[in-house]
């Protein structure tokens, strides 16, 4: 990658990073502090404050990710960026429980995800976007352990309201790294009336990739609905503890993950390792109902689990760059978005619908049924060329 590569990819992962970590610290504590708000003890509000930003979030992706084509990545980012800021600050002001979901609707509203990934594929050539798109996914990662780490210890200082504020001032640290430090996108020559919407909501190839990202999210939140129970009953771990899973299973993941992607890139073989990875994700859910009773297993399932996932995070939104034509990324890369956050709500609705139904082990057998379906579906993917470009100046 060269220099200017790598400045847009680390710049654009750290606003991501910011973004996301006000975003995480919440989550482990908000149930907590919930019910000593009024409204909090009605379970339906707290999961609606937690679940609204996915709503907002992905009713906004593709508008956000059209504008972006027609008047820039970044205007269109600092944008989302500040309403993002304040929706973090109202909910920080919020005396109960419906001005926290009024807060945290204003905040789904700054739906950036699609410019950002636009932006990265606008700076990268194609035989690097997967490894720039997998540097995003380990901020990601890391952020989320971090968070698990950094909430308890925060929360008895600060309190929640104190978490929103600080989630606040990380959104504003970002709009500053995305004046100072991003560097501004190239300009494409390509007119954007030369390709009709048609072409991007039904291509076959953007149509298998937006369903694998619907269900890798909605097995990822389906799983997360039964496993920090599964962490305290079978693997005796309070949840204060629950890091000390987390942390190495992502670290490691990213660790081992990051050889196979470059390997690939490098003789043109992302295909094959994406098919593979749905298989790996397959195999640790099957593990999971069959052999998931410790705490040691559970560890490997989730290593296992968390390799395959990483890969293809990183993967899927490089793909869609590559198949979308440069003038409609941000459409191509908003339609992706969307379909990832409705697969967050569906994963959350159907875990916990199943999970009361038939049980924990029910959760993952539901999870590796759509994970087989959707490797059905990628057989028929085509390997996408990358093409050879000179190096950005910068």
């Amino acid at each position: 990658m060269s220099p200017l590569e790598i400045r847009a990819s680390v710049s654009l992962a750290a606003i991501f990073a910011l973004r996301l970590l006000g975003l995480f610290l919440i989550l482990p504590v908000f149930a907590v502090y919930a019910p000593s708000i009024p409204g909090g003890n009605d379970p339906t509000l707290v999961g609606l404050a937690l679940g609204i930003y996915g709503l907002t979030q992905g009713v906004l992706q593709i508008p956000y990710g059209v504008a972006s084509d027609r008047w820039g990545r970044k205007p269109v980012i600092a944008a989302g960026l500040v309403v993002f800021a304040m929706g973090s600050f109202v909910a920080a002001a919020a005396d109960d429980i419906f001005w926290t979901i009024v807060g945290r609707a204003i905040q789904g509203a700054g739906a950036i995800s699609a410019a950002v990934t636009a932006s990265i594929a606008d700076a990268t050539r194609d035989e690097h976007r997967t490894k720039a798109m997998a540097l995003v996914g380990a901020s990601v990662g890391v952020t989320f352990a971090g968070s698990l780490v950094l909430a308890p210890a925060l929360y008895p200082m600060i309190g929640v309201k104190g978490l929103f504020a600080l989630t606040g001032i990380l959104v504003i640290g970002a709009i500053g790294v995305l004046i100072w430090i991003v560097p501004s996108a190239p300009q494409t020559a390509e007119s954007s009336a030369a390709h009709s919407n048609d072409r991007i909501w039904l291509n076959p190839q953007l149509l298998r990739l937006n369903v694998g990202i619907f269900v890798l999210h909605t097995v990822l939140m389906a799983m997360f609905v039964v496993l920090p129970a599964l962490l305290v009953i079978r693997g005796g771990l309070p949840l204060s503890e629950h890091w000390k899973v987390y942390l190495p299973v992502v670290l490691l993941s990213f660790a081992l993950m990051m050889k196979p992607l470059m390997i690939a890139e490098r003789r043109a073989l992302i295909r094959p390792l994406f098919i593979g990875s749905i298989v790996l994700v397959l195999a640790a859910l099957l593990g999971l109902v069959l052999h998931g009773a410790s705490l040691l297993w559970l560890g490997v399932w989730l290593l296992v689990f968390f390799i395959g996932f990483n890969i293809l995070e990183a993967c899927l939104p490089s793909l869609v760059s590559r198949v979308a034509p440069a003038s409609a990324k941000g459409l191509a890369l908003g339609i992706y978005n969307t379909a990832q956050a409705l697969g967050l709500f569906a994963g959350g609705v159907m875990g916990g619908l199943v999970a009361q139904r038939w049980g924990v082990e029910a959760v993952f057998g539901f999870a590796a049924l759509v994970t087989a379906a959707w490797c059905l579906i990628a057989v028929g993917m085509q390997e996408v060329p990358i093409k050879a470009s000179a190096a950005p100046m910068g």
